[in-house]
C-alpha cells in the first residue's frame, strides 16, 4: 500500500454553508459574522450558497445546526458566538455544554461545523479574537467541506472494487 497526500482546498466555489449565530454578546457576534462572510466570498462562497440564522445564545446554537444538518442541504455549518467569563459558574456550563452540542452534531449527521463559539475571559480578549476566528470559521468550513466530500468520493471508489479473498 502507498502512503497517499490530500492537499487542503479551500476553493469555495459551489460549497453551500449553513451558519448559526448567537445574539448575545451580539457586537463580538457580528463581528465574527462579518469577518466570516468577507473570507467566504474571498474563497468563492456565493452569497445564495449560504443561509445565515441567528438564536438568542450559545446553548441554543447546537439545536440550529442539527435542524440544518438534518436537512442535508450543506456542505459546512459555522457556529458563531461568544460567551464572555462572568462571575459565576455559569460560564463554564454553557461553554462546555455549547462546544460539547457542537461536537456531537457533527459526528452524528457526519458534517463539518467550524466551532467559532469564543470563550474568553473579558469582553476585550473577545474583541480581540472576533476577526482572527471569523476568518478561520470560513476556511475551516470550506477546507472540511472539501474534505469531506473527497473522502466521500474515495469511499464510493473503493465499494465498487471487487476483492479476492484467499
Amino acid at each position: 500500500m502507498t502512503v497517499g497526500h490530500y492537499e487542503s482546498n479551500f476553493d469555495g466555489i459551489g460549497v453551500r454553508v449553513g451558519i448559526v449565530q448567537a445574539r448575545f454578546n451580539e457586537r463580538v457576534g457580528q463581528g465574527l459574522l462579518a469577518a466570516c462572510l468577507a473570507e467566504l466570498a474571498r474563497l468563492g462562497v456565493m452569497k445564495e450558497d449560504i443561509l445565515h440564522v441567528t438564536v438568542p445564545g450559545a446553548l441554543e446554537v447546537p439545536l440550529a445546526l442539527q435542524k440544518m444538518a438534518a436537512t442535508h442541504q450543506f456542505d459546512a455549518l459555522i457556529a458563531l458566538g461568544a460567551v464572555i467569563r462572568g462571575e459565576t459558574y455559569h460560564f463554564e456550563l454553557v461553554s462546555n455544554e455549547s462546544g460539547a452540542g457542537v461536537s456531537r452534531v457533527s459526528l452524528d449527521f457526519g458534517i463539518p461545523i467550524a466551532n467559532a463559539i469564543l470563550t474568553t475571559e473579558n469582553d476585550e480578549q473577545a474583541e480581540a479574537r472576533m476577526q482572527e476566528k471569523g476568518i478561520d470559521a470560513a476556511r475551516v468550513a470550506v477546507e472540511m467541506a472539501n474534505l469531506a466530500l473527497a473522502l466521500e468520493e474515495l469511499a464510493e471508489a473503493t465499494e465498487d472494487i471487487d476483492y479476492e479473498v484467499d
